[in-house]
Order: structure tokens, then C-alpha cells, then sequence
């Protein structure tokens, strides 16, 4: 499926610095924060690249989620409080649901996390909340994809076996949870111009679980892109792992950064990911 790119704002592109791993020789670990004003460890070589990273809203074609990965919809939401749990469980997740299904077709779908982040460390600590994701990544590997889905299901291993013999997804979806976003938007790696020796797979260690992630080298055939002043009332969807390896997207590396477009008062960004697994 495909969203809408109607354009809003002036300029065609930013040029922003994005932390890209230096090389894949070095261990490299991704130690993840717990939330309320802690930090990701990043253990390993890194550097800053500055690279253009193109407004979204301004390309004549749609995006995709077969084909660059990503795409931005309306999407309003009946919830009041994106920090009520509860509201989350019972209003938000049918929301997401619905969304998900329409917008890829899935006979089934389950949610399995959601992750609220600040810019602002004030925030982090009041909501006990995680910061903003600030290296290029994609969540899940070819081995974290299917063990993520096994760990889901380990009361009913049977379960997941027999949904593990079927194609499947991981898809995120994204929203600002406090007005327009101003500042440490996300930036988007269109998938079709990532190969696959760009991507390297490292360690994710969590309080509660070890996993795989992937982060990326260096290519100046990466096409970067953003959704300059995301409203509350959009969602962006993003794949970041698809057991299909007929060509379509499979992984989507994206990182926060900061917009030099923003204005210097400009409010924190607060978001909340919503990631789901969807099954066809």
C-alpha cells in the first residue's frame, strides 16, 4: 500500500549529520536504555555523515512499504492520553489494528510493544520515558525477526512454528503524542537504495532480553527522507523486517536527528512506536 506526499513546506531538502557505524570490524554493541533520563550505550566505531534527507511530503510518487519501506497516512486518534496504559490497550491498540490491516492487507495481526520517547531529558525523567533514537538502525535482523516472534509466543511454541511457516512482518508505527513535531524528527532510508553489504548485524542487549539489530555503513547511494511537522493526526508506518526475500522491502534503517529548519524554542518532540506483527 501506498500514502499521500501532499507537500507543506519550502525547502526540497535538509543537509543533516546521521551517526552511521565507521566500519563492521570493531564489536559493536547496542546496550538500550531503560527509560527516565538514562542513555543508550553505543559500543563501537562510529561517524557522523552529513547527508541531504529529503522532504517527503514534496515527492511526486507515494511511498511504500514493499518498495521504500515507509509511508505517512492520516490517521486521528480518539485517545486523550498517550500515557494512560489503559487508553492504550483499549482504544489505541483497535486503532493500530485496523490501520495496519487496511493499509497491508494482513489476515492477522499482534501487537507486541509500545515505546514512548522524549527529545527532552526533563520529559524522560517525568514520564519515565526513553530518548530519542539517534543512530541510523533497523530493529531486527533475519535471526532477531523469527526469535522475536518465538519469544511472543513462548507459552504456545506450537503457535509460532506454524505462524513462522507463513510470511510475516514486523511493522512500527509512529506518531507524534504531543502536537506538531518540530524537532528530532525521524529520517528514512529509502530500502531500494540500501544494499545489502551496507547492514550489519549487532548485538541488542535490554534489561529483559538479548537480541539483533542492524546498523549501517556508510553508502552515498543511501536516499534519506523526512515528514517535515508531522501533525498528531498522522501516523508513519515503517517495516523493519519482512520474512519474504522475493526483492520487496525487508528492512528499514531510520534514525531521529536534528532539523536545522527548526526554530530554536521549538517544543520537544514526544512519540510513541507502536510495533506489531503482521501476518499473511
Amino acid at each position: 500500500m501506498t500514502a499521500k506526499t501532499a507537500g507543506r513546506s519550502r525547502s526540497r531538502s535538509v543537509e543533516a549529520p546521521l551517526k552511521y557505524l565507521a566500519d563492521d570490524q570493531a564489536p559493536t554493541i547496542y546496550i538500550a536504555s531503560v527509560g527516565g533520563g538514562d542513555a543508550t550505550e553505543h559500543k563501537g566505531n562510529y561517524l557522523m555523515r552529513p547527508v541531504p534527507i529529503y522532504d517527503g511530503r514534496r515527492r511526486s510518487e507515494d511511498f511504500g512499504l514493499n518498495r521504500e519501506g515507509f509511508l505517512l497516512t492520516d490517521h486521528a486518534s480518539a485517545v486523550a492520553d498517550f500515557y494512560d496504559d489503559d487508553e492504550i490497550a483499549k482504544v489505541y491498540e483497535i486503532e493500530v489494528k485496523t490501520l495496519v490491516k487496511k493499509m497491508t492487507g494482513a489476515a492477522r495481526l499482534e501487537i507486541f510493544d509500545h515505546t514512548r520517547r522524549s527529545s527532552s531529558l526533563e520529559v524522560q525523567k517525568d514520564r519515565t520515558v526513553r530518548e530519542s533514537a539517534s543512530i541510523i538502525h533497523n530493529d531486527y535482523t533475519a535471526r532477531s525477526g523469527p526469535k522475536r516472534l518465538r519469544d511472543h509466543f513462548a507459552q504456545n511454541p506450537g503457535e509460532a512454528e506454524k505462524l513462522l511457516s507463513r510470511r510475516f512482518a514486523i511493522v512500527n508505527v509512529w506518531r507524534s503524542i504531543r502536537g506538531t513535531v518540530r524537532n528530532a524528527p525521524l529520517a528514512l532510508c529509502d530500502a531500494s537504495s540500501v544494499a545489502s553489504k551496507d547492514l550489519v548485524s549487532v548485538t541488542r542487549q535490554a534489561r529483559d532480553r538479548v537480541g539483533e539489530i542492524q546498523q549501517a555503513l556508510y553508502n552515498p547511494a543511501h536516499r534519506w527522507y523526512y515528514f517535515p511537522q508531522m501533525r498528531q493526526d498522522e501516523a508513519l508506518l515503517i517495516k523493519t523486517f519482512d520474512s519474504e526475500t522475493d526483492g520487496r522491502a525487508r528492512f528499514t534503517i531510520h534514525t531521529s536527528f536534528e532539523d536545522p529548519t527548526a526554530p530554536a524554542d521549538a517544543p520537544p518532540r514526544e512519540s510513541i512506536e507502536t510495533r506489531c506483527f503482521v501476518f499473511f
